[in-house]
C-alpha cells in the first residue's frame, strides 16, 4: 500500500532527527561547497536559502560562502496561509527578526526581490524531483508563481535518508530541478 503524504512526511522527519550533530555539521560544510559550485555553474542573479529550523540542514555556511563570492542572497518571509513566500535581500551578519513559525527573517525594510535559484527545505523527496514539504504549500505556490514569470532553479536540500522510491504528488505540486544531499547532487530534470 503506498504511503500517504502525512505518513511519509512523519517517517522522513523522524529519520532526519536521528542525524548526529557531527554529520549535520559535515553536511552544512558540504552544502556550502557544493551549493557554491552549483551557483557558479548556473550563474543566477539572486539566490535564496532558508534560515534553518529544528533539524533542517543548515544553509548558513552556504549563505556565507555565497555572500563572500559576491552573490546576492535572500531569505523567505512567510505570510498568511494560502499565499506565496516573499523574499527580501539578506546577507550573513545582518539583523533578523522572528517571523511566523518562529523562523528568522530579514527586517521589513530589507528590499524585496525575486530569486533565480532557491535552496528549498523539504521533508521527503524522490529522484524525479517530487518533494513533500511541511504541508502548508508555501513553496509550491512560490515556485509556481516564479516559474510563471521567469526561468528559475529549485534545489531541494535533504539528507540521503529522506529519499523514497516514489513520493506521492498532486497536480499543484511543484517539482525540484535538483536535490543536494550529503552524498550527491541529483539532477531531477531528466524525469521519466
Amino acid at each position: 500500500m503506498p504511503f500517504t503524504k502525512p505518513a511519509l512526511r512523519a517517517q522522513a522527519l523522524a529519520r532526519r532527527k536521528e542525524t548526529p550533530a557531527e554529520a549535520s555539521a559535515a553536511f552544512a560544510a558540504h552544502l556550502a561547497a557544493e551549493g557554491l559550485a552549483l551557483v557558479e555553474r548556473l550563474r543566477p542573479g539572486i539566490v535564496s536559502a532558508y534560515f534553518p529550523l529544528d533539524a533542517e540542514p543548515s544553509t548558513l555556511p552556504l549563505l556565507e560562502k555565497l555572500s563572500r563570492a559576491g552573490v546576492k542572497t535572500a531569505l523567505p518571509i512567510t505570510g498568511r496561509l494560502g499565499t506565496p513566500l516573499v523574499f527580501r535581500l539578506w546577507h550573513p551578519g545582518e539583523p533578523t527578526v522572528k517571523g511566523k513559525m518562529a523562523i528568522e527573517e530579514p527586517l521589513p525594510e530589507a528590499p524585496e526581490t525575486a530569486p533565480d535559484l532557491l535552496f528549498v527545505p523539504l521533508a521527503a523527496f524522490d529522484r524525479t524531483g517530487h518533494r513533500i514539504g511541511y504541508g502548508a504549500g508555501f513553496y509550491d505556490r512560490t515556485l509556481a508563481g516564479l516559474r510563471a514569470q521567469k526561468s528559475i532553479w529549485a534545489v531541494g536540500v535533504a539528507y540521503a535518508n529522506q529519499e523514497f522510491p516514489k513520493v506521492p504528488h498532486d497536480a499543484h505540486d511543484e517539482s525540484l530541478d535538483y536535490v543536494l544531499t550529503e552524498r550527491e547532487l541529483i539532477d531531477c530534470r531528466a524525469r521519466p
